[in-house]
């Protein structure tokens, strides 16, 4: 175990901030027998979901956001440390699977880079300027957005994250878990998730952890849904890539073109894996090429695509 180093202590104690105070609820939490400190955890893990339809509206504004920007080539970037960074990494890794999205799109920083996803190193976040120095590193500019997440508000890495955001006027979302009054933080949306004390007091990786990965889920989601990735509730951006995504695209082709899994598989073939491009030729009868220029024509939107051929799918 490493030894005490004197030069980490805070200024201030952040005792005060609502992540670190202690939940009544779980005083007893060593003495509870296995049931009940099961349904105790289970209880309080209603709070993340209250906690973000609270900020429902900012979310709303951060999607639009995020949208507008990356409609003019900009990027989305999660910046955090510890468990924060770790939820920014994992939402920014499953973007190019589930949406057919430019790895570069949406991108995650953590403090400390790929070895601490599996190894903590924590220390890492008291740097300020190493969170302007990553974002530097990866091109950062003033087209790009920001969603600097942190738990309890203060982490040194994200703030100078935003902070640099800010400087440049690229737009910085903050995320925390703790009221705006305990930590300010510099930012254009302020996404609040007050999930309250956890049950183990200071473990921003139960409810604050648990609502920040909602909410991430909702703005990935909802950009992508607005950059034309879904029809109705389908993924039709999925590159059938594997056998479960040529499953998942045949049945899509299945649903909404009403073709069998043999001509749904000949279309997959003919359009290289691109569902969209494949729907796009099923409905309007056109070729490959042509169902490519139609799809740029309309910035990659299938719907309108649909229309300007006459076309239209099956459902919804």
């Amino acid at each position: 175990m490493a030894g005490f180093d004197p030069s980490l202590q805070p200024s201030d104690s952040r005792g005060h901030l609502l992540t670190e105070q202690s939940n009544e609820r779980s005083s007893k939490l060593d003495q509870l027998d296995t049931t009940a400190l099961v349904n105790l955890f289970v209880e309080e893990d209603r709070r993340p979901q209250e906690a973000v339809s609270a900020a429902s509206h900012v979310l709303a504004n951060a999607v639009d956001g995020i949208v507008d920007r990356l409609r003019r080539g900009g990027r989305l970037f999660y910046l955090g440390a510890g468990t924060s960074g770790r939820l920014g990494v994992l939402d920014a890794a499953e973007c190019p699977p589930t949406f057919c999205s430019d790895p570069q799109l949406v991108q995650g920083v953590l403090a400390g880079g790929a070895p601490a996803l599996l190894r903590s190193s924590e220390g890492l976040e008291d740097l300020e300027d190493a969170g302007r120095a990553d974002l530097e590193e990866r091109g950062f500019c003033s087209d790009d957005c920001l969603v600097g997440i942190a738990a309890g508000g203060t982490t040194p890495y994200v703030r100078g994250g935003l902070r640099y955001a800010q400087t440049l006027g690229a737009l910085a979302i903050a995320m925390a878990c703790v009221p705006a009054e305990q930590a300010p933080l510099p930012c254009d949306l302020d996404i609040r998730l007050l999930t309250g004390p956890e049950l183990l007091t200071g473990s921003t990786r139960l409810k604050a952890g648990t609502a920040t990965k909602m909410a991430l889920n909702i703005l990935s989601t909802g950009v992508m849904v607005r950059l034309g990735k879904v029809y109705g509730n389908r993924m039709v951006d999925v590159s059938a890539s594997n056998s479960k995504l040529v499953d998942r695209s045949l049945r899509i082709l299945q649903d909404l073109a009403a073709v069998d899994r043999g001509h749904g598989l000949q279309l997959l073939n003919d359009a290289e894996g691109s569902v969209k491009t494949a729907l796009v030729m099923a409905a309007a009868g056109l070729s490959v090429d042509q169902a490519k220029t139609v799809l740029q024509q309309h910035d990659q939107q299938l719907r309108p695509a649909l229309q300007s051929c006459g076309a239209s799918l099956s459902q919804p």
